[in-house]
C-alpha cells in the first residue's frame, strides 16, 4: 500500500513537471527586508519614530544618568551617613530607580506599539505595489519567504522603484 502511494505522487509530480513545462510558469520574489530597509516609506516611518520619540528617550537617558549619579554619591556617602538617613537615600533611590523603570518600560511598549503601526502601513503599500507589479508583468506566483531564490527571479528593484515612485506622488 505504501509503495502504491509513492508511485501515485511520483505520477502527480511528474505530471505536474510536464504541465507546467508546456505553460511556462511565471515565478517572482520579493525580499521584504530589502524593502523594509530601502523603501522610502520605510525610511519615511523610521524618521518619523525617530522624531516623535527622540525627545522621551532623551528624558529617559538622562533620568538614567541622574539615578546613576546619585546612586554613586550614596555609595561614597554611605559609611559616614547616620543610618535613618542611610535607610532614607537608599529607600528614594530605590522608588526612582522603579519609576525610571516604569517610565522605561512604558516607553518601551509606546515605541514597538507605534512601530507595529508604522510596519503594517508600509507592508499594506508594499503588497499593494507588489500585486500590481505581478499583475502587469503576468506573474503566476511572488513569494516574499525562501530558503533559496536564484536571482533571476527577484524583482525586489522593480517592486522598490515602483514603491518609492508611488511614494513621490
Amino acid at each position: 500500500m505504501n509503495h502504491f502511494l509513492h508511485q501515485i505522487g511520483a505520477l502527480v509530480v511528474c505530471s505536474f513537471l510536464l504541465s507546467a513545462n508546456a505553460q511556462e510558469t511565471h515565478i517572482g520574489f520579493v525580499s521584504t527586508d530589502r524593502i523594509l530597509k530601502e523603501a522610502n516609506t520605510a525610511k519615511t516611518a523610521q524618521t518619523k519614530l525617530e522624531q516623535e520619540f527622540s525627545k522621551r528617550e532623551k528624558e529617559l537617558v538622562d533620568l538614567g544618568s541622574t539615578i546613576k549619579t546619585a546612586a554613586d554619591k550614596f555609595e561614597r556617602d554611605a559609611p559616614t551617613l547616620p543610618e535613618t538617613q542611610r535607610q532614607s537615600r537608599q529607600k528614594q533611590l530605590v522608588e526612582q530607580d522603579r519609576d525610571f523603570q516604569r517610565k522605561r518600560r512604558e516607553f518601551q511598549e509606546d515605541l514597538n506599539a507605534r512601530k507595529n503601526e508604522e510596519l503594517q502601513l508600509v507592508i499594506q503599500r508594499a503588497n499593494k505595489v507588489i500585486k500590481d507589479v505581478a499583475v502587469a508583468e503576468k506573474y503566476d506566483f511572488v513569494f516574499q519567504d525562501a530558503v533559496y531564490v536564484n536571482p533571476k527571479h527577484d524583482i525586489t528593484d522593480k517592486v522598490l522603484k515602483a514603491l518609492n515612485a508611488a511614494s513621490v506622488k
